[in-house]
């Protein structure tokens, strides 16, 4: 077994000296997290070498160096690093996830880009993987990969980390391949994100644009399920920790604390890019220098800005204005020994940031959106002598973890400042107690727990898919199935109706059976072994419309009504409603647009199919909430299908009616089929030798599952052949 890791980058620089080829490893975070991670197996990664070699010999060459240290290069061409990483990547999707829609640049060779090295990365990575093997794809350049992979290799274990935020659905439904990317991410087993939000709003995006059923945290495919979860990424708390111990670090931090002065130090470490916060970061600390002037030349920003795709038209601009603010800044405070920004353009090594980290008073973090930031959990872990305060943005994804600092609307100069006053005028204890719990907090959760907690959930989904494919009707159980009904002398053979036989519709009184099902049920009844029953939940006259001329038995209104020898019995009168019940269904049908009310006899249903999902779960439970005390007290049960919500006796269901059909005779095959909760009380009734199918998801009450209503009449035609 092998840990196959793919992202956009292999985790090292590939550097030409003189005529042979180097690798400088990465000390990225992703990198560290997964190098740290105790486990036996092998890891092998899958990724581009950030180079581009025109020559096939080089490509060998540097291909043949670097597998032998278990890394697989994806070589891209000029025009594929232009139209899929900084195309669709870089200026589509990223805007776009951080909620800065305007600054999506969209051309249609980006996606065509996109799909095209996506399929590359497959190709690449199927030359790798072997069963049994558990595959990891990182990130939003390769969100179609783990479908792709899946289609290939069905048995591979396949998981997904998001490291930026996922959008709102309203945002992301803006996307034109919206279908295309969530389909492509569920071929995954499990889809993470770093904070439950981001996490919610791919489940939101899942249940509205592909309508799928979600329950909980699961994505109900036809044949297995998909997990979603957080997972907050950490830092290697103990290298930040430890770092002041290190003498040169140390020597460090004393040589920028004499260059700086004695001015409070205020710390700001990012990359450029528009999602920073940086422009109006400098606009909020002039307004604190002119709103509190006893600070003039007693702080200081030091600011460092990474570089970061200057060469792409929006970050230059943006780089422009960050210059000319900081300059204007400087040139109106400065004094001969006080300049109020200290403004960095360029990358600080790790001994270098630990530094600036320990000597800083305050970590200035205030991105308008960020996936996680670990720059936050770095000058936390850094601070061994316990002083110094976080400010952070509450648009950043640590700040669910670093909840003690002082968290901002980074949108607001005004509290941005008023959080710059509160931090420098914090008393001592109070700066040591929030970093200290802070410091618990991220030392437990740090990078290779991140990468275990993942890779264990991994495995959790694994067994859970493995258990589910077990029960899907495939050809070796089938068997077991055709054999004991052709050895049988009695049959009884009990059908769900809606969702078994017949698809869903939108209008349930268009979902009459087709002349497929009606000859499908001729067929069983014309062999007189057999005793057919459909159960359902409809009315009683819309099955004796649809059904009442064949020879077969119906049980109507989960089993309160019942056709035996051509007559109709009931097994309770006729309900008369209580209006307090029937005011409560109506008025929550005249609020939900789309949702019908259906009185039967016995019954009454909420219908919420073409209902918003979001909508119909804020429905469904204000009115189960709103009906629960007056059905306790006529003893009513609710009962929640598939989508619907349905009042009914308490006496009666398909699990009675069930019963009640196998003391009439002595079944020597009883097979039971339906898709919904109300079959599941039919299939816990039936004695353990029953023969159970749950149409659509798998049931934990049911021996075997048919994951497609479609594959149902192949099923039962197969059967009685």
């Amino acid at each position: 077994m092998k840990l196959v890791i793919i992202s956009n980058r292999l985790p090292l620089t590939v550097v030409k000296e003189k005529d042979e080829y180097k690798t400088i490893p990465s000390s990225g975070g992703l990198s560290t997290g997964l190098n740290s991670l105790e486990t036996h197996i092998e890891k092998h990664w899958v990724g581009w070498p950030g180079m581009y070699l025109d020559e096939t010999d080089e490509k060998e060459k540097i291909d043949k160096q670097l597998t032998e240290l278990n890394y697989h290069s994806v070589f891209l061409t000029p025009e594929q690093i232009e139209n899929y990483y900084e195309g669709y990547s870089n200026s589509v999707i990223w805007p776009l996830f951080h909620y800065f829609f305007s600054n999506v640049r969209y051309r249609n060779r980006y996606w065509d880009a996109y799909k095209q090295v996506n399929a590359l990365f497959c190709e690449k990575a199927l030359e790798v993987i072997d069963s049994d093997d558990i595959v990891w794809v990182q990130d939003y350049h390769l969100m179609l990969l783990p479908q792709m992979i899946r289609e290939k290799r069905p048995d591979i274990n396949i998981g997904f980390f998001l490291h930026i935020p996922f959008p709102s659905y309203e945002l992301f439904r803006c996307l034109p391949e919206r279908e295309e990317i969530l389909n492509g991410l569920l071929g995954s087993d499990l889809v993470a994100f770093h904070t439950h939000s981001y996490m919610r709003h791919f489940i939101s995006a899942v249940y509205r644009i592909l309508k799928l059923d979600c329950y909980l945290n699961e994505i109900n495919l036809y044949d297995r399920v998909v997990d979603t979860d957080a997972f907050p990424m950490g830092i290697n708390y103990e290298m930040y920790h430890k770092a002041l111990l290190n003498k040169d670090i140390k020597e460090k931090a004393t040589r920028f604390r004499e260059n700086f002065g004695s001015s409070k130090l205020i710390l700001s470490v990012d990359r450029l890019d528009y999602s920073k916060g940086i422009l109006i970061r400098l606009k909020s600390f002039e307004n604190f220098l002119i709103n509190n002037p006893r600070y003039y030349g007693k702080v200081s920003l030091i600011m460092i800005v990474a570089p970061s795709r200057d060469n792409v038209d929006i970050y230059a601009k943006l780089k422009e204005s960050i210059d000319r603010k900081t300059g204007e800044i400087n040139g109106k405070y400065s004094t001969t020994s006080w300049r109020p920004i200290e403004y960095f353009y360029k990358s600080f090594r790790f001994e270098e940031l630990a530094a600036l980290y320990h000597i800083s008073d305050i970590c200035l973090v205030n991105p308008f959106r960020d996936g996680m930031n670990l720059v936050a959990k770095e000058y936390v872990a850094t601070k061994r002598n316990k002083k110094g305060v976080l400010i952070l943005s509450e648009m950043a994804g640590s700040s669910i973890e670093l909840s003690e600092a002082l968290i901002i609307n980074p949108t607001d100069m005004k509290e941005i400042g008023n959080a710059i006053l509160q931090a420098l005028t914090m008393p001592e204890d109070a700066q040591k107690r929030t970093l200290t719990n802070m410091q618990k907090i991220i030392s437990t959760q740090h990078v290779g727990q991140w990468a275990k907690d993942f890779i264990d959930e991994l495995a959790i989904i694994k067994n859970k898919n493995r258990n589910l494919q077990k029960k899907i009707l495939r050809e070796s159980n089938f068997k077991k199935i055709k054999q004991a009904y052709d050895r049988a002398e009695k049959r009884l053979i009990i059908l769900d109706y809606d969702g078994t036989l017949v698809k869903f519709h939108s209008d349930p009184q268009k979902a009459y059976p087709t002349p497929e099902i009606i000859k499908l049920l001729e067929k069983l009844c014309n062999d007189s072994q057999n005793r057919v029953i459909i159960s359902s939940g409809r009315d009683k006259q819309t099955l004796e419309n649809w059904l009442g001329h064949l020879p077969i038995g119906l049980a109507a209104e989960h089993g309160i009504f019942y056709k035996e020898h051509g007559k109709w019995h009931s097994k309770v009168r006729k309900t008369k409603w209580n209006s307090d019940i029937t005011d409560i269904m109506k008025h929550t049908v005249k609020r939900t647009p789309n949702s019908k009310l259906e009185i039967k006899e016995t019954a009454l249903v909420f219908h919420y199919r073409e209902v918003d999902i979001w909508l119909a779960e804020l429905r469904v439970s204000q009115l189960i909430n709103a009906l629960v005390n007056l059905c306790s007290r006529q003893n009513l049960q609710i009962l929640k299908g598939n989508k619907i919500v349905e009042v009914k006796s308490g006496e009666f269901n398909k699990g009675s009616e069930a019963l009640r059909l196998m003391n009439q005779n002595n079944y020597d095959f009883v097979m039971a089929v339906g898709d919904d909760t109300t079959d599941e009380e039919m299939f816990i009734a039936l004695p353990d030798d029953a023969i159970t199918i749950k149409i659509g998801k798998a049931s934990n009450v049911a021996q075997y599952n048919i994951p497609k209503q479609s594959q149902t009449i192949e099923f039962l035609n197969n059967l009685s052949n």
